[in-house]
């Protein structure tokens, strides 16, 4: 048994690959439209913002702030308890928000706005976007 958390396999793809393999390099990437600049998250193959059909996958800075989150006091899966569910607005762009895992925190820490960095968790070769307190660094 071990004490790491369940995390669910994505199913990969040629339109998401870039997204959950681009941890290796310690980076947190996105499809990017070319024309508008418009940030595109869930991966998609044309820009939300103008239409545009030349996207492609950018590097962020993988730095935000706590836009929203939750405590889950409740095993699901005999993992570790509380934790916390964040969803982060990333720095490059109002609403460019994900959901992940707030880690390295206590959950009574935890308050909206607070910055956030993103580090991350590799299992299968799948490296799972998390974000930290960013502190002053």
């Amino acid at each position: 048994m071990t004490d790491a958390p369940f995390r669910v396999q994505p199913a990969l793809d040629d339109d998401n690959r870039f997204f959950w393999t681009a941890g290796r390099e310690g980076v947190l990437r996105m499809a990017r439209c070319s024309q508008c600049r418009h940030w595109i998250h869930p991966p998609a193959p044309y820009c939300s913002e103008c239409g545009g059909r030349d996207v492609a996958p950018s590097d962020l800075g993988g730095r935000g702030t706590v836009w929203s989150y939750t405590v889950n006091h409740h095993s699901w899966d005999g993992g570790t308890e509380p934790y916390v569910i964040v969803l982060v607005e990333l720095d490059e762009q109002p609403g460019l928000r994900l959901t992940s895992n707030l880690v390295g925190c206590d959950p009574d820490q935890v308050t909206i706005g607070m910055p956030v960095r993103v580090t991350f968790e590799e299992r299968d070769d799948i490296w799972y976007p998390l974000f930290e307190p960013a502190g002053s660094t």
